[in-house]
């Protein structure tokens, strides 16, 4: 049987990191959902970009009709982007209606520009919540701080979220409380808490990449201590799976307190563990390194096509997320008896990820803008 099938007879479920309004209109994204069981697809401002400059085509003639029509770049943006969501969100949708609308879902990410304002990252949300109007449509939103308040009020409201640059196991248990009194809140107000879905995205390459970096600068011979117990090259590689271990342990511990089971006994549903960034950067390293050992259930890996057709090809499936957990709580102690300080790297990584949405998001509204220019003259 195929691997990328089988994923969900262990409880996880598989998202394609990337969208196109090509794969939509050939038929290949219907495709995947019903030869491969694909049961999600993310999008973000990189993709978009890359499918719009790209040869594949399709969005010229929305572009220019639009731009004759007077719309604003932005205007545009919008009204290009959530065409393609809107679709997928079809295409995904007997997914969604199979599965008790628990899976099938597509995200759609708020502008990056507004992850440190909760006030108008609510107003964006409901606006493109209501643009696509769909129900399997999830809003991205990162996990900083004012993206908490933000996530809570719009999953009281009904809005499901997908909860992005998670990097720390800190910000995740802030993200599970902010789940939690959400849910509790629809409660006190009488509202249903069996038709709200969230997810928690752990991002995981982007974390080896900075360690391994750090790491390596232990190991340059011009460095004393090298030989050092532990050694710094024996730890390359292995920080970012250690450390989603141990946040998946923390998640199964939230789901044996009696606060989640007085929720679960209304119908609520588990806030699933993503895993994102699974592509590997390090051709040394193995190119399914971030799927094998993260399979579970309540968990969901969103992979960009390379690492899907990897694992396709070659991948393993077998329930290893929950084994050798003192091995990675060994790896978070051995990386701080070499200086290296964990939680600086995850704030550092937060920083930096919501720049590398802002800058992908800034080009696309000036690629936006050339060509509603060009192809409206």
């Amino acid at each position: 049987m195929n691997p990328l099938r089988q994923l969900h007879d262990y409880g996880q479920s598989y998202w394609l990191d990337n969208l196109t309004r090509a794969m939509i209109n050939t038929g290949q994204l219907e495709r995947r959902v019903r030869e491969d069981g694909l049961r999600g697809v993310t999008s973000n401002p990189a993709i978009f970009h890359k499918a719009i400059s790209g040869h594949e085509g399709g969005y010229d003639d929305q572009i220019r009709d639009l731009a004759r029509s007077g719309f604003s770049t932005s205007e545009i943006y919008e009204r290009v982007v959530t065409r393609d969501i809107r679709d997928a969100c079809d295409i995904l949708r007997p997914v969604y209606d199979r599965s008790s609308e628990r899976e099938g879902f597509v995200s759609l990410e708020v502008s990056p520009h507004l992850a440190n304002e909760t006030r108008a990252s609510i107003e964006d949300a409901r606006r493109l919540h209501a643009t696509v109007d769909r129900p399997n449509l999830m809003i991205k939103i990162p996990g900083t701080q004012a993206g908490l308040g933000a996530i809570e009020e719009l999953l009281f409201e009904g809005i499901d979220i997908n909860v992005t640059l998670l990097f720390s196991i800190s910000t995740y248990e802030k993200v599970a409380e902010t789940y939690l009194r959400a849910l509790e809140r629809r409660m006190e107000a009488g509202r249903s808490v069996h038709d709200v879905n969230s997810v928690a995205s752990f991002f995981l390459s982007r974390i080896d990449t900075l360690v391994d970096k750090q790491l390596e600068s232990l190991i340059d011979p011009e460095v004393p201590g090298q030989t050092a117990d532990p050694r710094p090259v024996d730890l390359l590689g292995r920080t970012a799976i250690a450390n989603a271990k141990l946040a998946y342990r923390r998640f199964q511990s939230l789901l044996e307190t009696g606060r989640w089971q007085a929720l679960a006994q209304k119908g609520a549903h588990p806030q699933k563990m993503l895993w994102a960034s699974t592509s590997t950067k390090n051709p040394h390293y193995s190119d399914v390194m971030y799927v094998e050992p993260l399979i579970g259930p309540y968990t969901i890996n969103t992979m960009p096509n390379e690492t899907i057709a990897a694992f396709a090809d070659h991948g393993r499936v077998e329930n290893r997320i929950e084994s050798d957990r003192e091995e990675a709580e060994q790896v978070l102690k051995e990386l701080e008896k070499l200086g290296i300080d964990f939680d600086a790297v995850t704030h550092q990584l937060l920083d930096e990820g919501i720049r590398k949405f802002v800058d992908p998001f800034d080009a696309l509204m000036e690629l936006i803008d050339e060509k509603s220019r060009a192809l409206a003259s």
